[in-house]
């Protein structure tokens, strides 16, 4: 990730052209086959960034823990043929990031204790990357904002730990990303910000971590779970400061972004989408579903899976739902919401569900009504991901970045 940082930061420089890194969340195996396929079309590097909710040692939504998520990306990249460069991150590591810690009760002391272990787990499997974000604190007064020298104190003391056991094993070298868009206004109030980055500094120094650094900084960029306007000028301005101390800046919540281009043009590394995937995934299958009533119409399908009703009952009987609400909506009957919000709350939800048994069951299901009439299910499936995809790679300038970054190492060897 520091290579591919660092020769886009040159490149831009000789071509005046920008290049903004696009991170998957991996929140289902159709995204992660989607993202190869579409890293592959657009020959580009394609990073998955995983959450603690996704992958992790207890399997994690997705089912994987991070030695088999790395194992199965593999698999499937090998079976495209996949020659572009495949990152695999962590997302938002940290205490009581993970909803399990929180539904639980974790105190600190058991939340960082997890935290570390999956820490160790993921260097271990060979992820490329750590996002380490101590910015949540359930332990305050609500309201009450984690003070930014706990978070850098934190921020160090999990570095400290992955450092420690990365040289210790005799691990390869990984990169680091920090900081988050959730507090001190995602690190926008200039003086925080950079406040943030001298005790950052410091903290590494006194570990005697001089020559570890992340690479990404997260910071709020104008989109959020509910906003899909990426703001250009506040980026410009503290992607300068990060830039003044050797990072890059992060977006994340990039989900559906109304003007993608503007992050390559202001000097944005790099942007997570995920829950935009769920949805279009979602819609794949609505689509797949209408295409099986269709031949169910024609007596060419014997029983329908009733995909639809599986997703919404999964999702209202999961509970999770309830964690997006908004203030005000109804969290003791989902049906009480208004339809729209009903809709939102199942496409965004679906990610939680995607390996529920049932939910599996009534895919296959789905899959063999239309394979057996000729209709290619998966694909169907994938390509309303890969468009979306494909959006990203384009806008953010990298097509063909593979060839250049391979031209680029021929040279210096």
């Amino acid at each position: 990730m520091d290579y591919i940082l660092r020769e886009n930061k040159k490149l831009a420089k000789e071509t005046n052209i920008n290049r903004t890194i696009f991170a998957a969340c991996p929140n289902s195996i159709a995204v992660m086959k989607a993202s190869l396929n579409s890293a592959k079309r657009c020959n580009a590097p394609i990073k998955f960034a995983t959450t603690l909710n996704q992958v992790d040692l207890d399997g994690g939504y997705t089912g994987f823990t991070p030695r088999q998520f790395v194992n199965k990306i593999r698999q499937y990249a090998k079976s495209i043929n996949l020659k572009t460069p495949v990152i695999i991150a962590i997302d938002h590591g940290g205490p009581w990031l993970k909803d399990r810690h929180r539904k639980e009760g974790l105190n600190y002391e058991q939340t960082m204790t997890e935290v570390k272990a999956t820490f160790e787990a993921a260097i271990e499997a060979g992820y490329d990357l750590i996002h380490v974000d101590p910015t949540i604190d359930t332990t305050l007064p609500k309201g009450e904002i984690i003070a930014i020298e706990t978070v850098a104190a934190r921020t160090v003391e999990l570095i400290t730990h992955c450092e420690t056991y990365r040289t210790r094993n005799d691990f390869p070298k990984i990169a680091y990303e920090v900081g988050t868009e959730e507090v001190h206004g995602g690190l926008v109030d200039l003086t925080v910000f950079t406040k943030f980055f001298e005790l950052l500094k410091t903290g590494l120094q006194r570990e005697g971590l001089t020559d570890v650094w992340p690479c990404f900084v997260v910071g709020k960029v104008g989109t959020d779970l509910h906003t899909t306007e990426f703001d250009p000028e506040v980026a410009k301005t503290i992607v300068g400061i990060a830039a003044e101390y050797g990072s890059v800046i992060k977006g994340h919540y990039s989900d559906n972004v109304t003007n993608p281009e503007a992050y390559p043009k202001s000097g944005m590394g790099g942007a997570n989408v995920g829950p935009e995937f769920t949805e279009r995934e979602y819609e794949g299958l609505m689509e797949l579903e209408e295409i099986e009533k269709q031949l169910h119409n024609e007596n060419k399908v014997a029983k329908l899976s009733n995909i639809k009703k599986s997703l919404w009952n999964a999702v209202i009987d999961s509970g999770r739902w309830r964690k997006w609400l908004s203030e005000g909506e109804n969290s003791d009957d989902f049906y009480k919401n208004s339809f729209e919000r009903q809709e939102w709350l199942i496409k965004t939800g679906c990610r939680y569900i995607w390996q529920n048994h049932e939910v599996v069951a009534c895919r296959v299901e789905l899959y063999e009504n239309l394979e057996n009439n000729g209709v290619k299910a998966e694909q169907i499936l994938l390509a309303h991901i890969e468009r979306a995809m494909d959006k990203y790679f384009y806008k953010f300038n990298l097509i063909n970045l593979n060839d250049i970054l391979q031209e680029r190492t021929l040279e210096v060897v």
